[in-house]
């Protein structure tokens, strides 16, 4: 079984080139894990010790959870290769999505869901863990479609959890509606934001990459000269998105307008990364995400964000004419739904214009 990457999990090497695996989060002792790297028995160990020493897990640290329940479901979820197969940021957000389940007590028996046992559990329950969410339908759609992946983990289980059905698909996913998530930067807030970031701070190269590329801050923060191609049409990074990778991986190459190459040019940049921190180490997604979103604060942009910017990159290709095929070859969407969501609003300035232009109708 080959090396896993778990977040705080450390590798010792004792004196007789023997691998002793750890959990060490800081202001914290470090736990020993025991068993064969990747096994389901190191994997709960894992997961126990990960609990302990947080203050905000609480799946699995008062003990052995009761047999058959919630709770024991989702730790053997977390141990499972469908959970491990999937890519860190989306398991850390799984993970956090199903503890706060676990966590929440009923209306009417006052007990924990993570007591419940998870056979008993009915569509009724589920509603209810949804609608907690209902004021955010993207939010309440994640819990549904994490206790929708427990329950599949626990079916495969019958001996232990006695689960026939899965409840969860007989709850449907709320409509988003007219919800759409961040909200895109329009062109007086790029506008606003270079005039307090200009060319050659740090501030400034995060927007280029990030409004030049289209792509997600996950990607952003990687990306580095050793994605720089060049060819005939000129420079291109070549990459593979990290949402997905494991499952369904896209890789794109997209040109370096000149725009953004004349950004890099004029900035201070790593050497593995474009964007580094002032100890010249790569940025993590979500300390990026922080950090920009206090630039934004500083150019008085209050309320927006880096993943606006996406939008905002789809916006401006749409207002340019170019059609979902084209855009989606940027963002690497597979799917057009979303790139739809993002270029509504452009697509109606767009035509509104020609509707209204003194030049010939079509």
């Amino acid at each position: 079984m080959g090396k896993i990457d778990l977040d705080y999990l450390v590798r010792d090497v004792d004196r007789y080139g023997k691998v002793r695996f750890y959990v060490r989060r800081k202001g914290h002792k470090k736990i020993r894990i025991d068993g064969q790297e990747g096994s389901p028995e190191f994997m709960v160990a894992y997961y126990a010790a990960l609990d302990q020493t947080s203050e905000k897990t609480r799946v699995s640290h008062r003990g052995e959870p009761p047999r058959g329940s919630l709770r024991a479901a989702c730790i053997g979820y977390f141990a499972s290769p469908e959970f491990n197969n999937l890519d860190a940021r989306t398991r850390r957000i799984r993970r956090s999505i199903l503890e706060e389940i676990c966590r929440e007590r009923g209306a009417s028996s006052g007990q924990e869901y993570g007591g419940l046992p998870i056979a008993l559990m009915k569509a009724r329950h589920l509603f209810t863990i949804r609608d907690a969410r209902a004021d955010r339908p993207e939010a309440a759609n994640a819990r549904l479609k994490a206790l929708r992946q427990v329950f599949v983990f626990a079916m495969k289980d019958h001996e232990a959890f006695r689960l026939e059905t899965n409840p969860a698909r007989d709850v449907p996913y709320l409509s988003s509606g007219n919800a759409e998530g961040f909200r895109a930067w329009e062109p007086e807030d790029v506008a606003r934001f270079e005039a307090a970031h200009p060319v050659g701070t740090k501030a400034r190269l995060a927007l280029g990459l990030l409004l030049f590329t289209g792509q997600r801050r996950s990607d952003v923060v990687l990306l580095g000269r050793q994605h720089v191609r060049n060819n005939d049409h000129g420079p291109t990074l070549r990459f593979t998105q990290q949402k997905n990778q494991k499952r369904k991986p896209v890789t794109l190459e997209i040109p370096i307008v000149p725009e953004l190459q004349a950004i890099i040019a004029a900035s201070p940049c790593g050497n593995l990364t474009f964007l580094v921190t002032d100890f010249g180490k790569g940025f993590t997604a979500s300390g990026f995400g922080n950090l920009f979103r206090r630039w934004c604060d500083e150019a008085g942009l209050h309320g927006l964000a880096a993943h606006g910017l996406r939008k905002a990159a789809a916006a401006r290709l749409a207002e340019r004419g170019r059609s979902e095929r084209q855009i989606m070859a940027v963002t690497g969407h597979s799917t057009s739904k979303e790139v739809v969501r993002y270029t509504r609003s452009a697509k109606q300035k767009r035509l509104a214009r020609s509707a209204l232009s003194d030049g010939p109708e079509g």
